[in-house]
């Protein structure tokens, strides 16, 4: 017969696989401190024994990392997705930009559409969270904090897309943004133009994604997209074209 004696599972096991579901969901994030031992425990329901026995074997498969005097960390398992010399390409070419954009409007199209149709309805009030902070960092006219929020707010909706798979490529993929790989995400926040366009576009996303239109969700997230890769184009002609006027600028102070 098939069947065999049903087996207890060690309480440190249950432990385990708990943490393990909030790192691969993306709730506990590469670089976040884990509770006090103490706290933790409390919270899971464990003995403070258990909760070591687990965090011990979290840690020698590399998903825990202790910091001495600092406590116990999810590892920074992300990784690099490209090797450092094609990352340096990437820096150095316009084609990466572009090409990058282009892949992001594909994936987050396909991402918020998903996120429309199967998202619970706390994974809208994330998204919906992270949108209020975007308008009140606008009103403080923060680039930086502005460009944090915006990687954050894309990221809310892939993890309500519910597909972990691409939630931590593009967690990769948008650590090489926030370097600065692909271009300087602050730079679109600089002109009051563009940040107002920009703050409209992802209020569109966030009430398609509100509505539960997942063809208006995907639409959205494609036209933001797309208006990026044309800023983007424009500063990048505009930087062009000072550098040959500082060069012009240059000749005539040498000129008689």
């Amino acid at each position: 017969m098939p069947f065999e004696k049903i087996q207890a599972e060690k309480i440190s096991h249950s432990v385990i696989r708990q943490i393990e579901e909030l790192i691969l969901r993306g709730v506990l994030r590469p670089g976040e401190r884990l509770p006090a031992e103490r706290d933790l425990s409390e919270k899971l329901g464990v003995s403070r024994p258990s909760l070591r026995e687990a965090v011990a074997e979290l840690q020698e498969r590399g998903l825990l990392t202790s910091r001495a005097g600092s406590g116990i960390y999810v590892a920074e398992v992300l990784g690099p997705v490209f090797a450092a010399p094609l990352v340096a390409l990437f820096a150095t070419h316009d084609e990466a930009v572009f090409d990058y954009i282009a892949f992001r409007r594909d994936l987050e199209g396909l991402a918020a559409e998903r996120a429309a149709r199967v998202g619970s309805a706390t994974d809208l009030a994330v998204v919906e969270a992270v949108f209020r902070k975007m308008e009140a960092a606008h009103d403080k006219r923060d680039p930086t904090d502005e460009a944090r929020l915006d990687a954050e707010f894309h990221l809310a909706i892939i993890e309500a897309s519910h597909n972990v798979i691409m939630l931590h490529m593009m967690r990769s993929m948008f650590e090489l943004l926030r370097e600065g790989v692909f271009y300087n995400r602050q730079t679109m926040f600089k002109s009051r133009t563009t940040r107002d366009m920009l703050l409209d576009q992802h209020r569109a996303m966030n009430e398609a994604l509100q509505a539960r239109d997942p063809a208006g969700a995907r639409a959205a997230v494609e036209a933001h997209l797309t208006y990026v890769e044309q800023a983007m184009s424009e500063i990048r002609k505009a930087d062009a074209n000072d550098a040959i006027a500082r060069r012009r600028l240059q000749q005539e102070r040498v000129r008689p």
